[in-house]
């Protein structure tokens, strides 16, 4: 995509013969035009010329760059079950350098009083304090947009971007991202970055200046979505609701990209592309799956496993049902044959269940028969184990507020957030139990992490700066996720669970290796369960380490769990 006044006017030519140009398209927008280039894989990097003139002599050059691939860049692994991902808001995490708080020539300057303004968190902040994300026990980051998000107000979310290869200059360079990139792999941590597709800031340079009227969807006045992705599945779906949830705005300050025109398709698959090979990404999450044209994002998907084969995709699949959910991602077993070629969707049906089920009574359909129902119908997901379960995220109330901060209840949704199947992750915060209710507003969900910050009082980064209770929720949250990391049992191993009785829940985590042994206890008083109904997954073994509580089971005939808690023993012959 090349801009600049009536810039269709002029022909184009390159000085080399290593690059062809295939064609040259103008749109309505005489602004515009669209090079598609062949540039065999033989051509060298370096800089080439592209030459415009027009009719009357005047002449000017572009220096087209083409950077050097990376010789291992196809073979890059992506995530999956064996990582745990930390999900963090750059804005809100850490303040590494203050001085580019608020930018001269930007609209919105930092204002920390305000909580939907920008508070001055960058990827200096952090890079600052990977070590911190190191010792936690996190493999995977997961940066909410960092990209350039020039706006008037409201912009320190990320989503409403305004230059899709841009770092917004308050939170770096490009270069910046690199230097959090090289910095995570040195540590073991991949990085995912935030990517969204179905809409951008009414700020962007190309919505100020169509490039086609196609470009967005329109209408003679707001028309927001109706925001009903079940209509997308709906057998019986109304043409109407289908296409107010497709073409509606998300927002009434970011416009609604139509993906329909392939001009715009083209830019944002190889925007994905660049970025991938740019940053040496490991994974991408896809905001708003359901939102973007399907059609499009089967053919993003594809693009690119095309060029990294091993590579993972994320789709924020915002659902309520396991049905309407499962037929996101890829390989689903659709009527209509749609495949989205995303092997990871967002498992929101387990999020609902897990802020609900050790809240209630134990009952037919209620407690943690809610869990149990969400595994018994993973026969609806074509790779369950790829589902991204979390408790919480940036749109939703925290977890420890949603379980009104009860802290036995945390530890139980903990330990079967970490050893139940899929990639669990984690919201920034929520190891040290972080609060905020979601009616309130994004911003108070949203809040700063203490001590990232120089002029915050107290840093929840280290043990003195941390309450008692945020202390003994981190260090229970560590002591997980480290264990966790090496236990190819709870990354790939089959998972056997039991249909919960008396408010006890049995899951089993095993292989050719080792059986793990998952009991949640949702009485209030302590249990002594006899085992004898689990002696086709306990057969032949005679003891047991507790992870938990760091102690041995000596007899594995009757064992004792404490009221409100959650026990993971590993079986020992």
């Amino acid at each position: 995509m090349v801009y600049g006044e009536n810039i269709s006017n002029y022909n184009v030519k390159l000085e080399t013969k290593e690059i062809s140009i295939d064609e040259v398209i103008i749109v309505e927008n005489s602004n515009y035009l669209f090079i598609n280039l062949t540039i065999p894989g033989t051509t060298q990097p370096g800089f080439y010329e592209i030459v415009f003139k027009d009719g009357a002599g005047d002449e000017f050059h572009y220096h087209y760059e083409l950077r050097k691939r990376d010789d291992g860049s196809s073979k890059r692994g992506g995530f999956d079950a064996s990582d745990v991902i930390y999900l963090l808001m750059p804005d809100r995490f850490a303040n590494g350098d203050p001085s580019n708080d608020s930018i001269p020539g930007m609209y919105e300057p930092a204002n920390r009083s305000n909580p939907d303004g920008r508070h001055g968190g960058d990827l200096q902040g952090i890079i600052n304090h990977l070590d911190y994300l190191q010792d936690l026990g996190i493999t995977a980051l997961w940066l909410n947009p960092f990209l350039e998000n020039n706006n008037p107000a409201y912009s320190y979310h990320g989503y409403a971007i305004t230059d899709f290869y841009k770092t917004d200059p308050r939170m770096g360079t490009n270069e910046t991202f690199l230097t959090l990139v090289g910095e995570c792999h040195k540590r073991g941590i991949k990085v995912l970055m935030d990517q969204v597709f179905n809409h951008c800031s009414s700020y962007h340079w190309f919505i100020e200046d169509l490039p086609a009227k196609n470009w967005i969807h329109q209408f003679p006045e707001y028309t927001s979505s109706n925001f009903r992705a079940p209509t997308l599945t709906d057998p019986y779906a109304s043409e109407y609701d289908r296409t107010k949830m497709l073409t509606g705005w998300f927002d009434r300050h970011m416009p609604d990209l139509d993906q329909r025109n392939e001009l715009l398709t083209n830019y944002l698959i190889q925007n994905s592309i660049w970025w991938i090979e740019y940053a040496c990404l490991d994974g991408i999450r896809l905001d708003t799956q359901p939102y973007s044209y399907k059609e499009m994002v089967a053919k993003w998907g594809e693009r690119v496993f095309l060029e990294y084969p091993d590579f993972n995709l994320l789709g924020e699949a915002w659902l309520q049902k396991i049905s309407v959910t499962s037929y996101f991602q890829k390989d689903a077993n659709n009527p209509d044959g749609y495949n989205s070629n995303l092997p990871s969707v967002t498992d929101f049906p387990l999020h609902y269940a897990l802020v609900e089920a050790f809240q209630e009574d134990e009952g037919w359909t209620t407690g943690m028969a809610k869990l149990y129902y969400i595994l018994a119908q993973d026969f609806l997901y074509a790779n369950p184990g790829m589902n991204v379960i979390f408790l919480d995220n940036h749109d939703l109330s925290r977890y420890f507020s949603s379980i009104d901060e009860d802290m036995d209840i945390y530890k139980m949704a903990m330990a079967y957030l970490l050893t139940t199947r899929g990639i669990p992750m984690i919201y920034y915060g929520t190891e040290i139990v972080k609060t905020g209710h979601e009616g309130s507003g994004h911003g108070y969900i949203r809040t700063d992490f203490p001590g990232g910050w120089p002029d915050d009082e107290t840093s929840a980064f280290i043990p003195e700066g941390r309450s008692k209770k945020q202390n003994e929720a981190y260090e229970y949250t560590s002591q997980l996720l480290n264990w966790r990391k090496s236990k190819d049992v709870i990354h790939n191993g089959k998972l056997t669970h039991f249909v919960p009785e008396d408010g006890i829940y049995v899951l089993f985590r095993y292989n050719e290796e080792e059986t793990v042994m998952i009991i949640l206890n949702n009485n209030k008083r302590k249990k002594t369960i006899n085992t004898k109904r689990f002696a086709e997954l306990m057969e032949g073994y005679k003891k047991g380490y507790d992870v938990i509580r760091g102690k041995k089971i000596k007899k594995l005939k009757e064992i004792e769990i404490p009221g409100k808690s959650a026990m993971i023993l590993e079986l020992r012959r």
